[in-house]
């Protein structure tokens, strides 16, 4: 079983997520730049994924992880009411674009097979290495995604 903790209910992948590459590669220079478009600090710039014990505080809040939990729920590919208004109200853009593309996809292929290709989406063809979703360029190789 993969990391269970990286798999967010609304399907925006945590293992791919800015926030946690950051952390979890310790990339300041990273850390400063997504502090800027939350208004924060960049030592705020943690988490370990939705469902771990250091979540983002914006992750916190979400009504779609919410709802997901209270029907008993590991995510909206389950849900016959996808997409709902918590989905088509959620205020980012590029998230909501992929939590589109994302939740089809994870009720296709089912949790696995799902982390491994949203693993495989965002890794440079060129060398391999994982990136975070919206990034511009692979940050091993400098490949222009």
């Amino acid at each position: 079983m993969s990391n269970h903790e990286l798999v967010s209910p609304c399907g925006l992948y945590c293992g791919v997520c800015s926030i946690y590459y950051a952390y979890s590669n310790n990339n300041q220079k990273l850390k400063e730049k997504i502090a800027k478009v939350y208004n924060e600090t960049p030592d705020k710039i943690a988490c370990k994924g939705c469902r771990s014990d250091m979540v983002y505080w914006y992750c916190t809040i979400c009504q779609i992880k919410t709802c997901a939990l209270e029907k008993g729920f590991e995510g909206c590919y389950q849900c016959q009411e996808f997409p709902c208004d918590k989905i088509e109200s959620f205020p980012v853009p590029e998230g909501k674009k992929h939590i589109l593309r994302a939740v089809p996809e994870w009720r296709k292929l089912g949790t696995e097979q799902w982390i491994k290709e949203e693993e495989k989406l965002f890794s440079c063809n060129k060398c391999g290495d994982h990136f975070f979703r919206g990034a511009r360029k692979c940050p091993s190789c400098g490949k222009l995604q």
